[in-house]
């Protein structure tokens, strides 16, 4: 018998609308209690300065290790999946605008894709202090696109990113 092949994807979570913390922790349960994914490593939760042009409130970040047998495609589907039950619609909300709740699936291994649908690693993950600096609580060590985490965030101003509490 031949067990299940299991990658490991790093996510990255957002909230500035309806209590950010919880919307994080209820993301989190869901992703948890999927069976094709295991929690690895959670990181602490931080309040965020909004990126774009758009006022609104601070955002409520953190960023998940985990294990998981689902395909990329499948992985960004059951993110998108949870999304919508917790109540966001991505057809009605702005662009840059506030989020009930964001998954964004940053790397999945060390793969690389450049479709439609699917960009691997996240085209902007290296730019965002919001996902680094939670990434790299937990992580620090990992490679993404050829480099450790804590690489990526030593080129960034992590300004505006502060620690909210432990998991």
């Amino acid at each position: 018998m031949t067990g299940i092949l299991m990658s490991r994807a790093y996510l990255s979570l957002g909230s500035n609308i309806g209590g950010g913390p919880a919307q994080i922790a209820d993301a989190v349960t869901r992703l948890a209690d999927h069976a094709g994914i295991t929690l690895v490593a959670r990181a602490p939760l931080y309040r965020t300065t909004p990126v774009g042009p758009i006022a609104q409130d601070d955002f409520t970040n953190s960023a998940l290790v985990i294990e998981t047998s689902l395909t990329p495609e499948a992985l960004i589907a059951t993110c998108h999946a949870i999304e919508r039950k917790m109540g966001r619609n991505r057809d009605r909300e702005q662009r840059w605008g506030p989020r009930l709740i964001d998954i964004d699936l940053i790397a999945y291994g060390q793969e690389t894709r450049s479709g439609p649908d699917l960009i691997l690693p996240h085209p902007r993950f290296a730019e965002r202090a919001f996902v680094l600096v939670p990434l790299a609580a937990i992580a620090a060590d990992d490679m993404i696109g050829g480099h450790k985490i804590r690489d990526y965030l030593a080129r960034l101003d992590q300004k505006g990113v502060d620690l909210l509490t432990n998991p």
